[in-house]
């Protein structure tokens, strides 16, 4: 099989495009270059959400235009990094691309394949190795939502072979043990509260 590596040198024009347009914005509009990455967490955190907007609308249309705008914000960091000094969005994409080709053996390398439960399973396995984690919630960004977050943490906890089971007659640990119903049934609960709620509307 094709290394992806290779074909993507025949293409990307649009990428590359599109990154010397963010260079010149970074270079020759006063606005764009006056920004940090920490000046740009509020329009991250805008166009991620913009995105799922868009994703649970079920508008093609729009999704386009918003992986677009999130698009520019991946962009916009890595001008920001490169005239820093740092790295560039060649080196993003080597490095996403090194962990996609690492944590898929499956598809790249000499494992077998399996159901989608496995290949997660492997998948978990692979990066739990990578991170060399001692703490189920190392790692785990604290402004994640809490259903998300409790779900990540009741699943760490899980593959750590410590299953949690909630106990306790307060909000929070019937929310938990809500979240841990879900995840033993394979339930998303954030997304299932999203559609809930608009369901609701």
């Amino acid at each position: 099989m094709a290394d992806p590596r290779d074909e993507a040198a025949t293409s990307g024009e649009p990428l590359l495009e599109f990154r010397e347009v963010m260079r010149r914005l970074r270079a020759e509009c006063p606005w764009k270059a006056e920004q940090t990455h920490r000046s740009l967490v509020r329009y991250l955190l805008e166009e991620t959400h913009e995105t799922v907007e868009a994703i649970e609308s079920g508008d093609a249309v729009h999704l386009r235009e918003e992986l677009g705008d999130l698009l520019l914000q991946v962009y916009f960091h890595a001008a920001v990094a490169e005239q820093d000094g740092g790295f560039t969005i060649d080196d993003v994409a080597r490095d996403i691309t090194a962990k996609m080709i690492r944590r898929n053996p499956h598809v790249f390398g000499d494992a077998a394949s399996g159901t989608p439960s496995e290949i997660n399973d492997a998948w978990q396995a692979i990066k739990a190795a990578e991170k060399d984690r001692s703490d189920v919630t190392e790692g785990l960004p604290a402004s994640l939502p809490a259903l998300l977050y409790a779900d990540k943490v009741l699943d760490r906890l899980a593959r750590a072979g410590r299953p949690a089971v909630p106990a306790g007659e307060g909000i929070g640990e019937r929310l938990l043990a809500l979240v841990a119903e879900a995840h033993a049934d394979g339930i998303d609960p954030e997304q299932a509260l999203r559609d809930a709620v608009r369901r609701l509307v």
